[in-house]
C-alpha cells in the first residue's frame, strides 16, 4: 500500500506541475508554516526512527534548499491531533 500511496502523490504533484507550467504559472510555493504542517506525519516518523529534528532541518535544507530553522520546526509542526481532527492550527 506504501508503494501505491507514493505513487499517487507523485502522480498528482507531476500533473499538477504539469497544469500550471501549461497555464504559465509559477511553481506553487507554500508558506513555511504550511510546509512544514504538510510533512509533519514524517517528522514524525523521522523521531520514531531516532533522528533528530537537527536531522530534520539539515535534510529539508540539502534537499530544496529552504532556510529552516529548528526555531521554525518546533513552532510549526503539526502535532498529531491537529492533524487528524481538523482543527485548525494555531
Amino acid at each position: 500500500m506504501i508503494g501505491k500511496q507514493h505513487s499517487l502523490t507523485h502522480e498528482a504533484v507531476a500533473v499538477q506541475e504539469e497544469l500550471r507550467r501549461s497555464l504559465a504559472l509559477a511553481p506553487e510555493q507554500f508558506p513555511l508554516p504550511a510546509f512544514i504542517g504538510m510533512i509533519s506525519d514524517e517528522i514524525d516518523q523521522f523521531r520514531d526512527a531516532g533522528r533528530s529534528d537537527a536531522d530534520v532541518v539539515a535534510l529539508i535544507k540539502s534537499t530544496i534548499g529552504r532556510d529552516v530553522t529548528l526555531a521554525d520546526l518546533e513552532r510549526f509542526y503539526a502535532p498529531p491531533q491537529a492533524r487528524y481532527s481538523g482543527d485548525p492550527l494555531t
